[in-house]
């Protein structure tokens, strides 16, 4: 038996997927006026997990997503009305089918007692539903559908023989009979060919079982409700001292009309059913199988053994093609040079001038292409805000309406992993401070349900993300208020609107009076800031009060390569990366002004921005420096702007880079490291953690001060 591990990656992310489907599709559902090709959407998703859980032995799962289907079926197929009651249930439902899979996946133990609580409140409410529940059993002799016995039922079970390959698991069915009482099960083999004749992708079993307790028929039923139609199924009451048979196989179980329609390939994985001997609540044949136990410890040793799987991405067609194409060109371009290491003379140069040009062209090509394959959807981030949003406005008792556009924007796989946790914050922040409850948004002469927007597109290099409110927008007297409170800033210190908005960014910070467990204690924007800040990003707030606030996330499309600026500092080779930059100048030292205890202030043009030698910042050897013997490269970070003092521009050119802190340690003031093309290690400078350290978080240098000539 081959490792499983594999095939279990698989199978739970396409559960994940399955997951997110199923709460998208609740959360768009309108009570009262449903959208059926939406609960059908809903019911398909739910199916593939009980199928593929059924099929790699989660009877847990399956169990559970099985009394879930069977209330979506009820919804589907008109018999019941879709409820605020019923969605909330089956969102709860879905977040528990979620914390099973992740404990399966990280073979922990599943909450059985939360598990058990959910299942009997889902069957309450298909008991509820009573003798309305849909029928899947057209039978014209017999009203049976409220039926039930006292003893149990006897059940004749032959799939038709292409069942597998259609993605039927009998062993499934029986898991879900199991679940409704006391099942003994005997399989025939009569029909099974001889050995020579034997296709092994078809099904020549049948089983006879025996389901022992007070059950109504219609569970039963719903059981069978997806077999396909070419499969036999008699059920005959136990008690039934006359041996009359409630269904034949003359008026078998049909699937129902939706069910026709349902591919029946959806399985991970197919699985042929062998006669064996399980517990008394499985299977019994007179042939025992003595694989048996060794397949399933061959399965326990592969869940051991396959840890837990490392990430991975879908990658479309195209972008392979792409790729493979660009391959193709830079192996021939390879092979056109490496004709010149046999017969090389001068007459040849510019053709081999030539083939380094396409070289070059192929080798950007291919890494534009390869960072194209890293690229996803923000929508894998913004998909799991609808849910938060409608947990957290009725629990704060606000009316909200979220709007999300730009869901398809692009950035990189790493930069998506790091950027969902800041905007859970952000949008929580908004949903608390920012959006006011009805009473308030209706004397304010607003309407009564607040509006909530996310937003992500490109600006150049950069994705820009936005969280958007219409809310009652900061209070600058009371923040400020606040931060001269808590030493911040100074009575006497002059901050303009943007400087005060920014202090809801210190650490500790907050103007809450009431601390719940969605906000107040101070804790999480700075976090929010510096998680920001550690992507290469910078995150800043625009607010007008009374009508809302937009919280604007940059961020920078990789974190693997970037263009870079290759300056000289003294001896060394520095990199600034070029969204940074805004320009590059000569210094007029009449432009310069000198203060006692700050850094020197340079004139551009109306504004007055700080000059960082970075010769001193580094702590190398400044002596002599003088401002016309440099260049002054002006950078742009956290909405400040400063002048860097290098000794020269050098060129251009992409850079990757590497981590300073895995391979060395954290150093202040850089991001990371990159190798050029002499070998030479540069390292990369983080302008924003410059500013930070050099200026301070409250901005105690007014770089938009303005100053007459």
């Amino acid at each position: 038996m081959s490792d499983l591990s594999e095939f279990y990656e698989v199978f739970f992310e396409e559960c994940f997927e399955g997951l997110e489907i199923m709460e998208s599709g609740l959360l768009a559902l309108a009570p009262g006026s449903a959208d059926m090709e939406e609960i059908n959407t809903i019911f398909r998703a739910a199916h593939s997990i009980k199928g593929g859980s059924a099929t790699f032995d989660f009877n847990e799962i399956a169990s559970f997503t099985h009394v879930m289907e069977t209330l979506l079926d009820q919804m589907r197929s008109g018999d019941r009305d879709v409820t605020t009651s019923a969605v909330d249930l089956l969102l709860e439902s879905v977040d528990c089918l979620t914390e099973m899979i992740n404990a399966t996946k990280d073979e922990e133990a599943i909450d059985s007692a939360r598990v058990s609580n959910l299942k009997k409140r889902l069957e309450q409410m298909l008991e509820d539903k009573g003798d309305e529940s849909s029928s899947v059993v057209e039978n014209q002799s017999h009203d049976v559908d409220s039926d039930a016995t006292d003893e149990g039922w006897i059940i004749k079970f032959s799939p038709g023989i292409d069942a597998i390959q259609k993605g039927l698991d009998p062993l499934a069915v029986f898991e879900a009979l199991s679940d409704l009482g006391d099942l003994k099960v005997t399989c025939g083999t009569d029909n099974v060919p001889a050995l020579k004749d034997l296709n092994p992708e078809q099904l020549h079993l049948s089983w006879n079982a025996i389901l022992l307790g007070n059950i109504k028929l219609q569970r039963i039923k719903d059981i069978f409700s997806w077999v396909d139609s070419d499969s036999d199924i008699e059920i005959t009451a136990l008690n039934d001292t006359q041996g009359s048979v409630v269904e034949t196989s003359s008026s078998r179980i049909e699937p129902t009309e939706q069910n026709k329609n349902q591919p029946q390939d959806e399985a991970v994985s197919q699985v042929i059913v062998q006669p064996e001997e399980l517990t008394p609540k499985g299977v019994s044949s007179p042939a025992k199988v003595e694989t048996d136990a060794v397949e399933k410890s061959v399965k326990s040793v592969a869940k051991k053994t396959a840890g837990k799987p490392e990430g991975s991405i879908r990658v479309s067609i195209s972008k392979i093609d792409a790729l493979i194409n660009l391959v193709g060109e830079l192996v021939i371009t390879q092979s056109m040079l490496g004709q010149f290491g046999e017969d090389f003379d001068m007459a040849q140069i510019d053709v081999l001038r030539d083939g380094l040009n396409e070289l070059e062209r192929n080798s950007r090509e291919l890494q534009q292409t390869a960072m194209q394959i890293r690229m996803l959807p923000i929508s894998s981030s913004f998909n799991r805000f609808p849910r938060l949003v409608r947990d957290l406005s009725n629990k704060l008792n606000k009316k909200v309406e979220l709007v999300i556009t730009g869901e398809g924007t692009e950035l990189d796989k790493t930069v998506l992993e790091k950027i969902g946790d800041p905007l859970v914050h952000l949008v929580r922040n908004s949903l608390d401070h920012g959006l006011e409850t009805p009473e308030i948004r209706l004397a304010a002469g607003k309407s009564e349900t607040g509006l909530l927007k996310l937003n992500a597109c490109h600006e150049g290099g950069n994705i820009v993300i936005d969280v958007i409110d219409d809310g009652a927008g900061l209070n600058k007297q009371r923040i400020l208020a606040k931060a001269i409170e808590s030493g911040v800033v100074s009575p006497d210190q002059q901050l303009d609107d943007d400087e005060i908005n920014n202090l809801i960014f210190q650490a500790g910070f907050s103007t809450a009076e009431i601390v719940s467990d969605v906000s107040g204690r101070g804790v999480g924007m700075d976090v929010v800031r510096r998680n920001i800040s550690d992507l290469g990003g910078d995150v800043f707030v625009m607010s007008e009060e009374g009508k809302g606030s937009t919280l604007r996330i940059t961020l920078p499309l990789t974190l693997a390569i970037i263009d870079g600026q290759l300056v000289k500092v003294g001896d060394s080779q520095y990199v600034i990366p070029m969204l940074s930059i805004d320009e590059s100048l000569q210094i007029d030292p009449k432009m310069v002004k000198h203060y006692k205890g700050q850094p020197d202030l340079y004139r551009l043009r109306d504004e007055y921005i700080p000059i960082f030698r970075l010769k001193e910042v580094f702590g190398l050897d400044d002596s002599g420096c003088v401002f016309d013997e440099g260049l002054l490269v002006v950078v742009e970070a956290e909405r400040r702007r400063v002048g860097f003092f290098v000794d020269e521009l050098l060129s251009q050119q992409q850079v990757v880079i590497k981590s300073i802190e895995r391979n060395f340690r954290k150093i202040d003031g850089f991001s990371g490291a990159t190798i050029l093309g002499d070998g030479e290690v540069a390292l990369i400078i983080d302008a924003a953690g410059l500013i930070r350290n050099r200026l301070g978080e409250a901005g105690k240098v007014n770089n938009t001060q303005r100053e007459a000539a």
